[in-house]
């Protein structure tokens, strides 16, 4: 093209663009596709779009998405309480959409139990999908509305609030579930009924620092559960009945439990769980229930023997029941096995009941270790064929018996690829020469010629 054709080209555009003016496409669409954009923004940025021209003024209220925060700054100010709950009335009274997919509001004031209720119930209304609340101050929540409320695909309660669960419920449709601080009571006062919770397509089922203070035990039923995780202290709460909990998920494939053990964990239908990470905490003033704890650690180890990958976290706990760890299933599957505070003598039962055990991590040594046992013990099955990385994580020179875990594994680890150990943090304060520690230790013999050897400092 010649400079004249081109020149020619540049001012047919520049008449077309000073004819039809400016084009305002966003305006243009309708208000439903508006309001669904407007939604991503916090509720006051969406509503402050009104000032934009007179086709914005009721845009706002199309919106299908609502968040409120009362920590948000209002024209660089933060609004008085009496205000904040002045605009959320406002909006949703004056809310044009029928419909509404989510509702998040995170209050850091104090609020009228029943004003922050009746917000809830107002949104459960209009066909609420996804429920966000998050407020430290307790409140008595409205809970026929939130159990009856078949459209809600997510719930998450970080709130300081009593929930009174009826003797059946379903959710159908709900398929992520995460819920703090709550204190979970019973409707009923008949103690031979369990309580029944059912979602049809739950994924997703999260519980942490609830209290679960009913008369009755609770059965959860997700066919399609995923992932559960639960993080439960009973020294929160001075009941002295404490009801199980069972979860009927037989796609389960993710569990989490910390907690004290107090309160039983019942899992049925287990055997698609393939990932574990169980964390017990001992109160120093509960020594005396030890044989309890024993009990439910087995229930609870034996319900997750067909996993994959296992954390067993345990502090404070096996200075009192060493033999925890006696009586084991066999874990067929178990490639992965984290470990802390444990004892010689429960770390090999637990390596006898895994046989195809790939990786060991061991933190913080072992404890309570009779010198002869390692000498005299049999060599586990893994160490024969599988094992191939051993981690050593807080590695403690001055202990004989973590000298001796690490001689009885390079001895007797046939196939091992790696071993890392990784000193304490404390010993960088001690005058100890760690590479005498280290020729010490490459010194022991190999069983594995293979077997690569690394030292690291915290």
């Amino acid at each position: 093209m010649d400079s004249a054709t081109m020149d020619n080209t540049t001012n047919h555009l520049t008449t077309w663009e000073t004819t039809i003016g400016p084009r305002d496409i966003i305006s243009k669409l309708h208000e439903s596709i508006l309001g669904h954009i407007l939604s991503f923004l916090p509720t006051m940025e969406a509503i402050h779009t009104c000032v934009l021209s007179t086709r914005w003024i009721d845009v706002w209220t199309s919106i299908t998405g609502l968040q409120f925060n009362d920590s948000l700054l209002c024209f660089g100010t933060k609004m008085q309480k009496e205000q904040f709950v002045h605009f959320v009335n406002r909006v949703l009274l004056h809310l044009a959409s029928s419909c509404i997919q989510s509702f998040s509001l995170c209050l850091t004031c104090h609020y009228d139990s029943s004003q922050v209720s009746a917000w809830i119930s107002s949104v459960l209304e209009r066909g609420l999908q996804k429920l966000h609340v998050q407020y430290a101050n307790e409140v008595l929540l409205c809970c026929h509305s939130l159990f009856s409320c078949s459209s809600l695909v997510q719930l998450v309660l970080q709130m300081n609030c009593t929930l009174s669960l009826p003797i059946l419920s379903c959710l159908p449709n709900l398929q992520h579930l995460s819920i703090s601080g709550i204190k979970l009571v019973s409707e009923s006062s008949t103690f031979s009924e369990d309580i029944i919770l059912s979602f049809p397509v739950l994924k997703v089922f999260e519980a942490r620092g609830c209290e679960w203070l009913t008369m009755q035990n609770i059965s959860i039923e997700a066919p399609l559960l995923e992932r559960f995780s639960i993080a439960i202290w009973n020294s929160l709460s001075d009941e002295s009945y404490k009801p199980s909990i069972k979860i009927f998920a037989p796609n389960l494939t993710d569990f989490s439990y910390e907690g004290d053990l107090e309160q039983a964990i019942i899992l049925l239908n287990s055997s698609s769980i393939r990932s574990a990470s169980i964390v017990v905490v001992l109160d120093e003033d509960k020594k005396d229930r030890m044989e309890k704890l024993r009990l439910q650690a087995h229930k609870l180890l034996s319900h997750i023997r067909e996993v994959e990958c296992l954390k067993l976290l345990f502090y404070k706990v096996l200075m009192h029941a060493g033999d925890i760890f006696t009586y084991l299933p066999t874990f067929r599957r178990l490639t992965y096995l984290q470990l802390n505070e444990v004892t010689g003598e429960a770390l090999l039962n637990l390596l006898y009941n895994s046989p195809i055990l790939n990786t060991l991590v061991l933190q913080n040594g072992i404890s309570e270790s009779n010198n002869d046992m390692l000498s005299t013990a049999s060599v586990p099955h893994c160490f024969m064929c599988s094992l191939k990385d051993f981690q050593f994580q807080g590695f403690n020179v001055h202990d004989q018996n973590e000298l001796l875990l690490a001689k009885f594994v390079m001895a007797n680890a046939a196939v091992l690829e790696r071993m890392m150990i990784s000193t304490a943090f404390w010993l960088r304060y001690s005058d100890i020469d760690m590479n005498n520690v280290k020729e010490q230790i490459l010194s022991f013999p190999k069983c594995s010629s293979s077997a690569n050897m690394q030292f690291t400092n915290p």
